[in-house]
């Protein structure tokens, strides 16, 4: 860390599991004052590799949502400038150095949008609905905290001007079928849990209609064709994730208490 830095910054990081990221992941944040992971009590080594970094603080606390868990991090931070990584994110030099000029200058702007390039088992996902996929990632804790009604895909509510980041953030979503799929299902879940609170009676057009809807718009219209394989499997996995959602919230939705 540059000591002649004026504004310092933390670096936020949730994890389950992710040991697989954590070393490269934490090789790129040594610029950082403070690196805070919040951990849903990872079971692999996750907790091992990320303590052995002198500038990590490491914070088990139970998951219950994404977004109560990145307002839980966000509280334990001891700087104003937040960047919010997630484990499976990676900063171009490019990007690393923006983010640290950015915050030196006095921003008027209370947050940042970032681009990200999604990365599909290492290769570039050019399609597929990703092509303008964007994400707060820096932002002033002072002014802005994740709203409570999103449990997933969290919104982040600020108060202030927002800008956008020209460096893209590289995205490592998608290594394993099965992982991935089961991060759409777990999704899906969650987004029942938040359309049950909404009061939405689930109907044909919500268990058939919507997920076909998905994947053809994702398919057709966001061009996931030009993708080839690819992005009939990526097209396909977030559909799902639309067909549990439904199937979830007719099961809460006809649950006794």
């Amino acid at each position: 860390m540059n000591p002649n830095l004026q504004q310092k910054i933390s670096v936020l990081i949730i994890t389950l599991n992710e040991a697989v990221h954590m070393k490269p992941l934490l090789d790129d944040l040594k610029f950082a004052d403070e690196v805070i992971i919040v951990d849903s009590y990872s079971t692999d080594e996750t907790k091992s590799i990320a303590t052995s970094y002198e500038n990590v603080k490491f914070i088990e606390h139970k998951f219950e949502n994404y977004t109560s868990q990145r307002n839980f991090a966000i509280d334990q931070a001891k700087n104003k400038w937040i960047l919010f990584i997630d484990a499976d994110e990676r900063l171009t030099p490019e990007l690393k150095l923006e983010i640290l000029e950015t915050i030196q200058n006095e921003p008027v702007y209370s947050a940042y949008l970032v681009y990200r390039t999604f990365m599909f088992n290492k290769k570039v996902l050019r399609f597929s609905g990703w092509q303008t996929d964007r994400i707060y990632r820096l932002f002033n804790k002072e002014k802005a905290r994740y709203t409570i009604e999103r449990l997933v895909h969290e919104k982040l509510d600020v108060n202030g001007e927002i800008s956008f980041l020209k460096h893209k953030l590289i995205h490592y979503s998608y290594n394993d079928y099965d992982v991935y799929k089961g991060k759409m299902i777990s999704y899906g879940k969650l987004k029942a849990i938040e359309a049950k609170n909404k009061g939405i009676k689930p109907n044909a057009f919500h268990f058939y209609i919507k997920p076909a809807y998905k994947f053809l718009y994702q398919y057709l219209i966001r061009l996931g064709i030009l993708d080839g394989k690819k992005g009939i499997t990526i097209c396909y996995l977030n559909a799902l994730s639309v067909y549990v959602r439904f199937q979830e919230l007719k099961k809460l939705n006809t649950k006794k208490y």
